[in-house]
């Protein structure tokens, strides 16, 4: 991966989805960016995601393995069987 910060549009090539997918990522705070637009209140953000932001962001969508399975132990009963 380059030095330099990705764009939306690189985002969403990279792990094949749309452009509206990235933004409800960064909205939704899964992944940091930082806006480079020219006023900070702009109807129009300009994103850009770091390599470091990518790379914590795919650390917490890699799927974790199931944890192991505990048997379950079969309950004695509590009868006395009499003949």
């Amino acid at each position: 991966m380059s030095d330099h910060a990705l764009t939306i549009r690189e985002v969403a090539e990279r792990f094949a989805v749309g452009e509206r997918t990235v933004t409800g990522w960064i909205r939704a705070g899964e992944l940091r960016a930082i806006n480079c637009g020219r006023r900070q209140g702009s109807k129009k953000p300009r994103w850009r995601i770091t390599a470091e932001a990518i790379a914590a962001f795919e650390l917490l969508r890699t799927p974790n393995p199931p944890p192991p399975r505990t048997k379950r132990r079969k309950q004695q009963a509590d009868l006395i069987e009499f003949y």
